[in-house]
């Protein structure tokens, strides 16, 4: 899961932090939050045709999902 990369539309198979990698012209790379099962969203300075990719950086337990937090 750590080398895989994932578009925009595809579905976060893990909470974690992601790196992102956009259109080197438009922002350089940086680290984002995603949930589990959310769909990574599309960049809106990309540019036409240009999409970011998201690789997995670190793994971690949303809190609502971990079971030492539910009620």
């Amino acid at each position: 899961m750590a080398n895989e990369i994932y578009k925009p539309g595809d579905k976060v198979p893990a909470s974690g932090i992601y790196k992102v990698l956009h259109d080197r012209n438009h922002i350089q790379e940086h680290e984002v939050t995603a949930v589990l099962d959310e769909h990574f969203p599309p960049c809106n300075g990309c540019g036409k045709g240009a999409h970011p990719r998201f690789q997995l950086v670190r793994a971690a337990h949303h809190i609502n999902n971990y079971k030492g937090f539910k009620e």
